[in-house]
């Protein structure tokens, strides 16, 4: 019996899996480069903090700039670094309702947002709503109805009305 041994081919199975292996390694370290590059230009935006930082908010069609430290919520910048002491701090965890601001049309509670993600939005509280002295109409019907209670909470109250009834009329 004589047996021949075969030359291997060029496309044998060992070097089909090793060419398939080395196709993978080369594949997935480009995927890797490239989610590293996207992670370091998301990384490469302006990192705040943690001391006092610039941040401009419109509040009421006015501009008011004021030095923050970013963990500062909107309603402690309201309150604590302007003159705008409407909304009040009840819950100070977004349920009762007494620190709600417009932001744009929508009612938020300024215990929940902080004041740097505030920035670039239009920011109504319950002293912007009056103009040269007027009241608004559910302002006027607070007053005219007595619907004030203690009047903590009112200003979150016609916040809340105003933002409801600006999308239902």
């Amino acid at each position: 019996m004589n047996i021949e041994w075969q030359t291997p081919s060029a496309h044998s199975r060992r070097s089909f899996l090793k060419g398939l292996g080395t196709a993978a390694v080369t594949t997935a370290a480009a995927q890797v480069e490239a989610v590293a590059a996207e992670l370091e230009k998301a990384n490469a935006e302006r990192t705040v903090g943690p001391g006092p930082v610039p941040v401009a908010l419109k509040v009421n069609g006015e501009q008011l700039k004021l030095l923050l430290e970013p963990r500062v919520t909107l309603l402690d910048a309201l309150r604590n670094y302007s003159s705008l002491t409407g909304a009040k701090e009840g819950c100070d965890r977004a349920s009762c309702g007494a620190c709600t601001v417009l932001l744009g049309d929508l009612p938020v509670y300024a215990c929940q947002k902080l004041a740097v993600e505030a920035q670039g939005q239009e920011i109504t509280t319950v002293e912007g709503l009056a103009k040269q002295g007027n009241l608004t109409k559910v302002q006027q019907a607070f007053l005219e109805k007595d619907a004030l209670m203690c009047g903590y909470c009112t200003p979150g109250f016609v916040m809340s009305v105003t933002a409801l009834l600006k999308q239902n009329p």
